[in-house]
């Protein structure tokens, strides 16, 4: 499988921080005095209060802005930090790229002397609602069916928590999977799909006959006709949840 040595090349030119995304990360960690971002890429989403990033790949670490908080290169199984380190820990769109979750989770646990916060994804809610995989590439989600767990399951590793949706702007910022449902255009640009996991480790050879499929419809506007109902909407939930433990 590819790691985010090759994939994350051009991380930090597609995937920003989108604002009302960070306000509702912050305001899950509430009034915490240190923060580490645990599985952190290239800083996205980072409050002021973050004082150490975890981060595995090299890549991801030299696109950190060069005012961002301290970076160490490690995995999640084994945070090189001592019990209680930080009053929390985050760990935002990482946990399905972990080799092994359960033992990250209890790392993330810890590590927290308060509170962990886990930005995922509902799977089952994600195929069912998400246009682009449930029409065009269900090889992606097939994929994605792999290594994305259910989010009962992390909030009982966590050791019980709240589970809160994050709905997704029409014209967010941050391009992950879902971020241009409203914009599908975007989806055929190889740039962008570049900066999804979901499209750039199945391989183009895979997403190509679903993604001519979705050029053919644009072209000819039956996917403008399938999908007036997005047109108008600001938001929608394609089940990004945030999970939020207290201990």
């Amino acid at each position: 499988m590819a790691t985010y040595d090759s994939l994350g090349v051009t991380y930090a030119r597609t995937r920003r921080p989108d604002p009302r995304i960070a306000e509702r990360i912050h305001a899950a960690l509430g009034n915490v005095t240190d923060v580490i971002n645990v599985g952190a890429g290239t800083g996205s989403y980072e409050p002021p209060a973050t004082v150490l990033a975890v981060e595995p790949s090299r890549v991801m670490l030299a696109q950190r802005p060069p005012d961002a908080a301290p970076a160490v290169q490690a995995v999640a199984e084994q945070l090189p930090l001592r019990d209680g380190a930080v009053d929390a820990v985050m760990a935002l769109l990482t946990v399905h790229h972990w080799s092994d979750p359960a033992a990250g989770i209890a790392e993330l646990r810890r590590v927290a002397r308060r509170r962990v916060v886990v930005l995922t994804w509902d799977q089952r809610v994600f195929r069912e609602r998400f246009w682009l995989v449930r029409e065009y590439l269900p090889e992606a989600a097939a994929f994605d069916d792999t290594r994305a767990m259910p989010t009962a399951r992390l909030a009982e590793l966590l050791g019980g928590a709240r589970e809160e949706p994050v709905p997704v702007p029409h014209d967010c910022v941050d391009g992950f999977a879902a971020a241009y449902w409203r914009r599908p255009h975007a989806y055929l640009d190889p740039r962008v799909r570049a900066g999804i996991s979901l499209l750039a480790q199945p391989g183009e050879e895979a997403l190509a006959p679903g993604l001519a499929r979705l050029a053919d419809d644009l072209n000819t506007g039956r996917w403008h006709t399938r999908h007036v109902d997005l047109l108008t909407r600001e938001t929608l939930d394609v089940g990004y949840r945030l999970l939020v433990s207290d201990h």
